[in-house]
């Protein structure tokens, strides 16, 4: 019997798309489809989860940038 699963389809850079693939090999709950090098369809009930865990990713490897109006001043 078929089984048809709500999904959203999720447009991004092949960057995220690694880290959401990456989160996703864990227990293989969020992607129904992947599509190509910047679409997944994602299970509908689940975007919300998945956006909570990719900031949380994302907080983990990208660095905190210092806010320094004055920066371009500096360059001579």
């Amino acid at each position: 019997m078929v089984r048809a699963i709500k999904g959203t389809l999720v447009e991004c850079d092949p960057s995220i798309k690694s880290i959401i693939i990456s989160i996703d090999s864990e227990d293989n709950e969020y992607i129904i489809e992947d599509l190509d090098e910047s679409h997944l369809v994602i299970k509908d009930n689940m975007v919300a989860r998945l956006k909570t865990e990719l900031d949380k990713r994302l907080k983990e490897n990208v660095p905190d940038v210092e806010d320094d109006s004055d920066s371009d001043r500096d360059v001579k």
